[in-house]
């Protein structure tokens, strides 16, 4: 088990060693692609919100974008996702219709759930996506009765199932972690420490930082993993979904990542010096580090990254078009979907 370290004189914990996957061209570059999509789709819903078309709570995943994309490589078709709401970068991951993401950001009809969810609750059946919750670690214990679903029909798909440094000190978290080692479920529960509960630093919210060894007192083994780098998630993530699918039980991975905007849109972030994010971004940004492989490696050139960025920003600007035109719900979708 690959136990990080704390730099010195510094709350930035470093890089845990572990294993690296070996991509090739075409896994580099989807990786790559990707990253990017959520990357500018993101951007673009920061700047739609700040023109007052998105209303109530946006939480950005900018600088956490190796998480999923790493993740989503170790997965296959029938395993289900389910995260907290800082959850745009998830749903695009799992391959949902970036149109229909942001329609639901700005409260249109064809948004995933009507224009009536918004940026926290989200789902598609379709792609394995069963939310954004807005409550602190409410989707753990859901993620955990997924995997018991899939333990009791008896295919071999897993629950994977994202919550945050803050969201780790819940109680709940910890009766879904004895239930799921008791069941022997499988349930991967991928913890994504961005060093910040909202404004609270992690070394002065919890007695253990190193959130990996969360459920040694349920026997589950968990690692901790350089969630800026997208090969050494796809590395853990295989190794996790190995032991999940050989009938072992759950597996946590804490995924040491960094969030560059604030909590929300509303938060200015002044726990934190510019120094500090500027140091993550020069020197262990997710995606720059991916195009400086890809360059490296002759995967491409300059001017073939110029033409997937353009695609992408071309993608998103298409989203952010539809979203904007797309017409409100009607007002008898109010006493729809209601449960009584």
């Amino acid at each position: 088990m690959a136990v990080a370290k704390k730099s010195p004189n510094t709350e930035e914990p470093a890089a845990p060693e572990g294993p690296i996957a070996d991509f090739s061209k075409a896994q580099e570059l989807d990786a790559y692609r990707m990253m990017l999509t959520i990357r500018r789709f993101e951007e673009k819903a920061g700047q739609m919100y700040g023109m007052g078309l998105i209303g109530g709570f946006c939480h950005l995943y900018i600088g956490q974008e190796a998480v999923v994309v790493g993740m989503q490589m170790a997965m296959k078709e029938g395993d289900q996702v389910i995260t907290g709401y800082r959850d745009h970068g998830h749903m695009i991951a799992t391959g949902m219709d970036a149109k229909g993401v942001m329609a639901e950001l700005t409260g249109r009809t064809h948004g995933y759930s009507k224009g009536k969810g918004g940026s926290m609750h989200m789902f598609s059946k379709e792609k394995g996506f069963y939310g954004g919750h807005g409550i602190v670690g409410a989707q753990v214990p859901l993620g955990t009765g997924l995997a018991f679903a899939n333990r009791y029909r008896g295919n071999d798909n897993i629950s994977v199932t994202y919550f945050g440094d803050g969201a780790a000190n819940q109680g709940q978290v910890y009766e879904s972690f004895n239930m799921a080692e008791l069941w022997k479920l499988p349930a991967i529960y991928i913890i994504e420490n961005n060093r910040y509960a909202m404004g609270t630093s992690v070394t002065r919210a919890s007695a253990e930082t190193n959130l990996s060894r969360r459920g040694l007192s349920f026997n589950i083994p968990g690692v901790q993993v350089d969630g800026m780098d997208v090969r050494a998630v796809k590395a853990a993530g295989d190794k996790a979904a190995e032991w999940c699918r050989a009938g072992k039980g759950p597996f946590i991975l804490e995924m040491l990542t960094y969030r560059y905007r604030g909590h929300s849109m509303s938060d200015p972030a002044k726990y934190r010096t510019r120094e500090e994010v500027e140091k993550v971004r020069t020197m262990h940004d997710p995606i720059d580090m991916a195009r400086h492989r890809i360059l490296e490696r002759k995967f491409a050139s300059e001017d073939e990254l110029k033409k997937i960025d353009a695609d992408v920003r071309s993608l998103v600007n298409e989203a952010a078009e539809f979203a904007t035109n797309d017409p409100e719900p009607d007002t008898a979708e109010l006493y729809t979907d209601i449960y009584r």
